[in-house]
C-alpha cells in the first residue's frame, strides 16, 4: 500500500470529460448501426427522430437486441470504472479493482450454482447478484472482527473468501455435465453481453443508479480518504462512514454489472489509472471522467467482440488481451502511477 497523499484542490470537470462524452455519443450511434444485421445510418437517424424503420425485423433488432446491449455495455463499463476508482481511494492501493473484496467471485458462485441447477436465465442473474451481495456482507463482517488496520483486514478477508468461492466453483464445474452444463458455465465466467435483453437493463438500472449517484455526489470526500485517518478526522470527515458508503456503492454497481455480464476483468483497474494520467488524482474530476472512459472502453470492446470475428469472443478475453499490455505501458511511462 502507498502512503497518504495531500488532498488536491477542488476543480471543475475538465474539457477531457466533454471530449470523452462526444466520443461516447459517436461510438453509441455507430454501435447501433453495426452488427450481424446492420442498420443503415440514414434509417437509424430517421428512427431516432421518430420515423419508423422500413421493416418490422429492423425494429425488433433495434429495440430488443442492439439498443439494450449497447446501453448495458455503457452501464457496466461506467460502473466497473467508478467502483475501481472508489476502491483505489478507499484502500489507498493502486491495484485495487472492483473484485478486490470478492464481489466477482461471489457472483460467479451464484451463477454457477444456478446454471448447474438448470434454472432459467433470469434466475442466473438473480443468483449472481445475490451471491455478490452476500459475499461482500460476509467480507465486511470478517473485516470488522480483524485486529489491527481495518483496511488490511478487509482486503485479506476478501482474498480468503474469494479463495473459498474459487474452490466451490471448481467443485461445481467438476460435477457439471461436460456436454451441456459445463460449456455454459465456462462461457458465463468469461463474460459476455450476448444474452442482454430489455429486462436485463431494467434489472440492473436501479442498483447501478443507487450506487453511482452517491459516488458522484460525495466524490470529493474520497480525496480525504487518501490521507491518514487522523488527518481525515481532523478535517471533519467520518472516515468509517465514508469508507463504508464507498464500499457499499462499489459493491452495488459491481454486483449488478457482473450479474448480467459475467466476469470482465481489467476495466475497473486500468481505466482509473488512465484517467489519472489525463486529469490527475482529484476525484472531482477523476470519478466522472472514469465513468465516461469506462463506458467508452467497454462499448468499443463489445463492438470488437460482436463484429470482428465470425464467432463472438467473450469480453473477458478481449479486456485481458487489451488491458494487460496497456497497464504495462502505463506503469512503464515516466511519471508516478499513483
Amino acid at each position: 500500500m502507498t502512503g497518504a497523499r495531500s488532498v488536491p484542490a477542488r476543480a471543475a470537470v475538465p474539457g477531457t470529460a466533454i471530449i470523452l462524452g462526444v466520443l461516447l455519443a459517436a461510438a453509441f450511434l455507430a454501435s447501433l448501426s453495426l452488427g450481424r444485421y446492420p442498420i443503415p445510418l440514414n434509417e437509424l437517424l430517421a428512427r431516432l427522430t421518430g420515423t419508423p424503420f422500413s421493416s418490422a425485423q429492423m425494429e425488433a433488432v433495434f429495440l430488443n437486441v442492439r439498443l439494450p446491449r449497447i446501453i448495458m455495455a455503457c452501464l457496466v463499463g461506467a460502473s466497473l470504472a467508478a467502483a475501481g476508482a472508489g476502491y483505489q481511494g478507499v484502500f489507498q492501493n493502486p491495484l485495487a479493482a472492483p473484485d478486490i473484496l470478492g464481489a466477482s467471485s461471489g457472483a460467479a458462485t451464484g451463477a454457477t450454482l444456478a446454471i448447474l441447477l438448470r434454472l432459467p436465465a433470469y434466475l442466473v442473474t438473480v443468483f449472481a447478484f445475490c451471491g455478490s451481495i452476500i459475499t461482500i456482507a460476509v467480507v465486511m463482517l470478517i473485516g470488522e472482527r480483524v485486529r489491527g488496520k481495518k483496511i488490511v483486514g478487509l482486503i485479506l478477508a476478501g482474498l480468503m473468501v474469494s479463495s473459498i468461492h474459487s474452490a466451490a466453483n471448481s467443485f461445481m464445474k467438476l460435477t457439471a455435465d461436460p456436454n451441456n452444463v459445463l460449456p455454459e458455465i465456462v462461457y458465463w465466467l468469461m463474460g459476455s453481453l450476448a444474452k442482454t435483453k430489455p429486462d436485463s437493463v431494467s434489472f440492473v438500472i436501479i442498483p447501478i443508479t443507487l450506487g453511482l449517484v452517491p459516488l458522484i455526489i460525495f466524490r470529493w470526500r474520497i480525496n480525504l480518504l487518501t490521507l491518514s485517518e487522523e488527518e481525515s478526522q481532523s478535517m471533519g470527515l467520518n472516515v468509517q462512514a465514508m469508507r463504508t458508503l464507498v464500499v457499499i456503492c462499489g459493491t452495488l454497481v459491481t454486483a449488478a454489472s457482473v450479474s448480467v455480464s459475467g466476469i470482465i476483468g481489467w476495466a475497473g483497474l486500468i481505466i482509473p489509472h488512465l484517467t489519472r494520467r489525463l486529469v490527475g488524482n482529484n476525484y472531482d474530476k477523476l470519478m466522472p471522467v472514469s465513468m465516461l472512459a469506462g463506458a467508452l472502453f467497454l462499448l468499443v470492446i463489445d463492438n470488437i467482440s460482436r463484429n470482428l470475428f465470425a464467432t463472438e469472443v467473450p469480453l473477458g478475453i478481449l479486456t485481458s488481451l487489451v488491458g494487460a499490455p496497456f497497464f504495462i505501458w502505463l506503469i512503464t511511462r515516466k511519471g508516478e502511477l499513483w
